[in-house]
């Protein structure tokens, strides 16, 4: 049984940065929206926005994290291509594909993988709290993304550091287990991907 985690940001607010300390043989990154990375160290990349290339891509390595940066094109890109298609209908598919992808690392990948999703944000404009973007209340009747991921992070930044929270201030759907991280870390993935593994005890 693997581990997804959730992280959610702005764009600019250092997801894709926090990648920056794992080397290219810790990690293998599906880029979905084919852009590159914000620093110079090269890591291995596969560039597709196709469910099954993702779970083969994952299925094939022996790697033991996993990225899919950019996680929310996977949803926007779906809904483009059905643009033209009518009835409720297509919403429960593009749900159904992403939730699909999310159970497929919970429960068909070994129990030391980890697979991180960093998407971007959106803020409920009745409520004021801050969500992982989809693509409208459509969707939104369809799945809880959050309601997946027993680990949600929050990247933020203040114009000079990039941080982590850890846990929701009312206003955002971070969340993590106890004790497993203090309320604010520095934005280092692979630090985060240290800690996971060192409070569920994976080999």
């Amino acid at each position: 049984m693997g581990i997804p985690v959730l992280i959610l940001g702005e764009s600019g607010s250092g997801k894709s940065a926090s990648l920056r300390n794992f080397n290219p043989e810790d990690v293998s990154i599906f880029n979905v929206a084919a852009k590159p990375l914000p620093f110079r160290k090269k890591l291995p990349i596969m560039s597709t926005a196709d469910y099954n290339a993702i779970v083969a891509g994952i299925s094939k390595s022996t790697k033991k994290a996993f990225v899919i940066d950019d996680s929310q094109y996977l949803l926007c890109f779906e809904s483009f291509a059905k643009a033209k298609e009518t009835g409720f209908g297509k919403f429960t598919d593009i749900a159904l594909h992403f939730y699909n992808l999310v159970q497929f690392v919970i429960r068909q990948t070994p129990p030391d993988v980890i697979v991180y999703f960093l998407h971007h944000t959106e803020t409920d404009g009745n409520t004021g709290k801050v969500k992982a973007k989809t693509m409208g209340k459509m969707l939104d009747n369809q799945l809880t993304l959050e309601g997946l991921f027993s680990i949600v992070l929050m990247c933020v930044t203040d114009g000079k550091k990039h941080s982590f929270v850890t846990q929701s201030d009312g206003f955002t759907t971070a969340k993590s287990p106890m004790e497993m991280f203090p309320e604010v870390i520095d934005n280092d993935l692979k630090s985060v991907d240290q800690t996971i593994r060192e409070y569920y005890e994976m080999k």
